[in-house]
């Protein structure tokens, strides 16, 4: 449609974001907060978290050293120092988003092919 303008880019979320976002429960993330230096969100004045983007980046980033990559907590730490001495959490984070991206559309398709295998013919 001419004239849309789009959407503004979202810069801070709520702990309700972030979870629906990375599929983790807030106590998951509350506990991360404490075990990884790098997410500290700030709270707001009604007290409570605020994410910002790179913050969401590092707990996509810790997930995916963590669930897929099977990091222990310390092993994530000290892969996140070598990230940092190297310049590279950023760009780290981003291969953890795309990598969780593909997983999930992986299992999506499988489903749908569960589904389109056990549906009878019409």
């Amino acid at each position: 449609m001419a004239g849309a303008r789009p959407e503004p880019v979202k810069e801070f979320f709520s702990i309700g974001d972030v979870c629906e976002l990375t599929e983790l429960k807030p106590h998951v993330l509350r506990y991360w907060e404490g075990q990884f230096k790098g997410l500290s969100p700030v709270k707001n004045r009604s007290g409570n978290r605020v994410y910002s983007r790179r913050e969401v980046e590092m707990v996509v980033l810790v997930k995916h050293l963590l669930y897929t990559e099977k990091y222990t907590i310390d092993g994530a730490r000290q892969k996140l120092e070598e990230y940092r001495r190297a310049g590279g959490v950023r760009p780290a984070a981003r291969t953890g988003l795309d990598l969780q991206t593909i997983l999930a559309l992986e299992t999506q398709l499988q489903d749908l092919l569960a589904y389109l295998r056990d549906t009878p013919d019409r």
